[in-house]
C-alpha cells in the first residue's frame, strides 16, 4: 500500500520528520533545513548531519581521522519526506540537497513497527551540471548518544575481531579508554580522532566483523551491523559531550574507492542496521539483531528444514575425495541421520594438484573411475541430498580458462590480471564469467542433481580491480553487487537449492551475502577444544540457524571428545564429519543420538533468540556458555574446558560447578533437564528465587546442553 505522509520544501520549518517509540530514535529539521537523526530529546549542538558526504574539492570542516563534519554534510537541507507502508516495513524517505553543487541525497529509513531496529540505506543523485567525485559516504550516522560527562564514562564499548581460525571474538573496553577527554572547553575545538574499525581487502571479515556496539552499564545497548562485501568502516567518538556513530560502506581513505557521478548518474550505499533498546543490554540488542536477519533474508525452506549436513573434509579426507574413500562415508552418514552429503575440495584434482588448477569444474577421473555420479546416486540411495564444493570466482593459473577466457573477465589492476595464491579472480559484471559459471551450474544442479553448493572464498585479492577508470574498490563493489546478482539468479531457476557462504571459514560473513545464502561456515578451526568460543559467538554475527558449525567425532576420541564436538554444533547448524565408518557401536550410538536430539529442537532454533548468561565467550575462557529462548521453552549449552592461561591453577582448582544466572528466567517453575549427553554425569539444579542455575560438570573438556521448560511460571 502506498499512500503516504509527504513533507514539502515549503513544511521544512517541521522538526519532527521520523519516530520510532520502539526504538526511541527520531529524525529532526531545524528552521534552516538541516536534519538530523538523534535519540530522544537530545540538544541539537551535539548531532550530526543525517548525511556525510566526503566529496573531491570539499573536503571536512575540521580535519582529522574523523569522516563527520563533511563539507558537503553541513550543506544538505531538507526538501521533502515521504512515508510508505510495504508490506510488513514502514518506509520513509527524507529527501536532501546541496544547493552549491546540485548533489540530492535520498535517505530511507525502514522499520517493522514493534520491532527494535532501524535500516537505512542512502541514493545519491548528481541533480547539477557537472561531474561530482564521491571519496566516501554514510549509510546511517547517529548523535547525542548520551549526554553529559557522566553518560560517557557510563558508557562501554564493543567490537569483533575475527580471523582464520578464530572468529567472533568479541573485545569490549570503557568508551573513555577509547575516546579520552580532551577538555574541549580549553581548546575550542572537537579531537580529530575517533574510535573505529573497517574491513580490508575482499575478505570482508578478515580483520573485524562488521558489527559493534555501545552500551550505557543500565541496560541499553545501540548495536549496528553495516551489510557490504566490498568494504566497510564505522567510527565513533565524542561530539559537544556525546557519544556520536557513522557507519559507511567503502571509501576511498580505506578501500581505494572513488566513484564519479556525471550530471543525471546516481549512487546507492551499502545497507547498515542500528538496534536500540533500553534494557536487556547486549543480549535483547542481539536478539532484536536475530530478529531484523531473519526479516531481510530471501525466503528458503531450508531456514525452517534445517537439514543436518555431512561434509567430508574437515578432519577426515581434507580435499582428498575418492569414490573407494567416500562409500563408506556415505553409508554412516546415512546411518547416523545426516540429511545432506557434501563432497568437499578436491573432488576435480586429476593428479595436478587442485589448488591453482581449479576453474573448470569436471570430476577427475582418476578419483571416481565409475564417474563421479556412481558416488552422487550412493548419496540418493542413502536418503540424502547430494552437496558439492565450488570456489565459483576463482581460476586457477593453470586452469584451461585462463586462456579461453577474455581479460576483461577476470580482475585486474594496472592493466595486470591479478594473481593471488595461485589463482586469478573472476569479475561476474563480464558476461563470459558469468556465463561461464552458469554452464557449471547448470551442468551440476540442473544434469547432475546436486542440490547442495558450497562455496568458498580462499584468497583475499585486495581492494579490488579497475575496469578503465573506475578505481579498484569501485571495482570491488561492483563485482560483490553482480556476484550477489548471480547468487539469486541460481536460486530463482533452482529454488530448492541450498547454497552455503564460505570464506575460509568465517572470513565473509556479512549481510550481504547471507540475506541471499542460506548457510554460512563459521570457521574452519580444527581443534575441538578451540571451537566452542567460535560456535558460542557465532549467532553475533548470524542467525542461529545460518550458523554452520563443524562437529567432527573421530574413532579414536573418547565418550566425552565425542560429546564435546557434536555440543559444539548443537544450536547452529550441524556440520557433521569424521570417520563415522570406523568407529564402533558405543561410539556411534552416541553420535546418532545427539544427530535425533538436533532433529527434535531445531523447529525452535529457527525462531528463537540468542543471549550469553556468561557474557560473551573469551578465547581463553574456562567456561562458556550460549543459549537460545523461545516463548516457552529456553536452550543452555555449557563447556567446562581445559586451557591454559594466566588463570591455569585456578582453573586446576576449579570444583567443576558453575552458578549461571538466568534473569529472563527469574521466578520461573522449572526443572533443568540435562539433553546431551545423558550419561556423562552432569547435573542441573535451579533456584528460581534467585534465577540460578547451578550446573556440574565434574570433568574437564566436557559440555552439556540443558532444556529449561518455563511454561508453568
Amino acid at each position: 500500500m502506498e499512500n503516504a505522509l509527504t513533507a514539502s520544501a515549503e513544511t521544512a520549518q517541521e522538526s519532527l520528520l521520523w519516530s520510532d517509540e520502539t526504538l526511541g530514535l527520531r529524525v529532526v529539521a531545524d528552521p534552516s533545513g538541516a536534519v538530523r537523526l538523534t535519540d530522544d530529546g537530545r540538544p541539537w549542538d551535539c548531532l550530526v548531519p543525517l548525511v556525510e558526504v566526503v566529496l573531491t574539492g570539499h573536503g571536512r570542516t575540521w580535519s582529522g581521522e574523523r569522516f563527520i563534519d563533511t563539507t558537503v554534510g553541513s550543506r544538505l537541507v531538507l526538501r521533502g519526506h515521504t512515508t510508505v507502508q510495504d508490506r510488513q516495513w514502514r518506509r520513509t524517505t527524507i529527501r536532501l540537497t546541496d544547493p552549491d553543487t546540485g548533489l540530492a541525497a535520498d535517505v530511507t529509513l525502514s522499520t517493522v513497527p514493534g520491532e527494535g531496529f532501524v535500516r537505512s540505506q542512502v541514493r545519491l543523485v548528481n541533480e547539477g551540471d557537472a561531474p561530482l567525485h564521491l571519496e566516501g559516504i554514510s549509510t546511517l550516522t547517529l548523535g547525542g548518544i548520551t549526554d553529559g560527562e557522566k553518560g560517557l564514562d557510563d558508557l562501554i564499548l564493543h567490537w569483533a575481531d575475527n580471523g582464520w581460525l578464530a572468529e567472533c571474538r568479541w573485545r569490549q573496553a570503557a568508551f573513555r579508554d577509547q575516546v579520552v577527554p580532551l577538555s574541549r572547553t580549553a581548546h575550542g575545538h572537537e579531537g580529530r580522532g575517533c574510535f573505529e574499525r573497517s574491513s580490508q581487502g575482499s575478505w570482508s571479515t578478515g580483520r573485524h566483523l562488521p558489527l559493534g556496539a555501545l552500551t550505557d552499564g543500565v541496560g541499553g545497548a545501540w548495536l549496528w551491523q553495516i551489510e557490504s562485501s566490498a568494504g566497510w568502516r564505522y567510527e565513533t567518538g565524542e561530539r559537544e559531550g556525546a557519544a556520536y556513530l557513522a557507519l559507511f560502506g567503502p571509501s576511498d581513505a580505506h578501500h581505494q574507492w572513488r566513484q564519479t557521478l556525471a550530471p543525471g548518474a546516481e549512487f546507492t550505499t551499502v545497507p547498515a542496521v542500528l538496534v536500540h533498546t533500553e534494557s536487556g543490554g547486549l543480549d535483547a540488542a542481539f536478539g532484536e539483531l536475530t530478529a531484523y536477519r531473519r526479516h531481510i533474508r530471501r525466503n528458503h525452506p531450508d531456514h525452517t528444514a534445517l537439514p543436518v549436513i555431512y561434509n567430508d573434509y574437515m578432519n577426515t579426507l581434507m580435499g582428498d575425495p575418492t569414490t573407494d574413500k567416500l562409500l563408506p562415508l556415505v553409508e554412516a552418514a546415512g546411518a547416523a541421520g545426516a540429511e545432506v552429503f557434501v563432497i568437499d575440495a578436491g573432488w576435480y584434482d586429476d593428479a595436478q594438484g587442485w589448488w591453482d588448477a581449479v576453474g573448470a569444474w569436471e570430476p577427475a577421473g582418476r578419483r571416481f573411475p565409475g564417474g563421479i555420479q556412481e558416488v552422487l546416486d550412493a548419496i540418493r540411495r542413502h536418503g540424502m541430498t547430494p552437496g558439492l564444493w565450488l570456489e565459483p570466482e576463482v581460476v586457477g593459473v593453470r586452469s584451461p580458462l585462463v586462456r579461453t577466457l577474455p581479460d576483461e573477465a577476470f580482475f585486474r589492476r594496472g592493466g595486470v590480471r591479478l594473481t593471488e595464491h595461485g589463482r586469478h579472480h573472476l569479475d561476474l559484471r563480464h558476461p563470459a564469467a558469468r556465463a561461464h559459471l552458469d554452464r557449471v551450474v547448470d551442468r551440476i544442479v540442473g544434469e547432475w542433481g546436486v542440490g547442495y553448493l558450497k562455496l568458498d572464498y580462499n584468497i583475499n585479492a585486495g581492494p579490488g580491480t579497475e575496469n578503465g577508470s573506475e578505481s579498484a574498490g569501485a571495482g570491488l563493489l561492483g563485482h560483490h553487487r553482480a556476484h550477489l546478482d548471480w547468487l539469486t539468479s541460481l536460486l530463482d531457476r533452482y529454488p530448492g537449492l541450498v547454497l552455503e557462504n564460505c570464506g575460509s571459514g568465517g572470513l565473509r560473513m556479512d549481510y550481504a551475502q547471507l540475506a541471499v545464502t542460506q548457510l554460512q561456515s563459521t570457521s574452519d578451526q580444527q581443534d575441538p577444544l578451540r571451537y566452542p568460543p567460535i560456535s558460542a559467538a557465532a549467532a553475533t554475527a548470524v542467525a542461529p540457524e545460518q550458523a554452520a558449525v563443524w562437529a567432527y567425532p573421530q574413532p579414536h576420541f573418547d565418550l566425552d571428545e565425542i560429546a564435546f564436538t557434536m555440543t559444539t554444533a548443537l544450536l547452529g547448524r550441524v556440520h557433521l564429519s569424521g570417520f563415522l565408518d570406523r568407529m564402533d557401536e558405543e561410539q556411534l550410538a552416541l553420535v546418532r543420538s545427539g544427530i535425533d536430539l538436533y532433529k527434535r529442537i531445531r523447529p525452535e532454533i529457527a525462531a528463537a533468540r540468542p543471549f550469553w548468561p556468561l557474557s560473551l565467550p573469551g578465547w581463553e575462557d574456562s567456561w562458556l556458555a550460549h543459549g537460545l529462548r523461545g516463548e516457552s521453552t529456553t536452550y543452555l549449552a555449557l563447556w567446562r574446558r581445559d586451557v591454559v592461561n594466566d588463570e591455569t591453577a585456578a582453573q586446576k582448582a576449579d570444583s567443576g560447578v558453575r552458578d549461571i544466572r538466568i534473569p529472563h528466567l527469574r521466578g520461573s517453575r522449572l526443572h533443568p533437564q540435562v539433553l546431551y549427553p545423558t550419561d556423562a554425569g552432569a547435573t542441573a539444579t535451579w533456584d528460581a528465587i534467585d534465577g540460578t542455575l547451578t550446573v556440574s560438570l565434574p570433568r574437564v573438556n566436557t559440555a552439556v546442553l540443558l532444556y529449561l521448560d518455563h511454561t508453568e511460571q
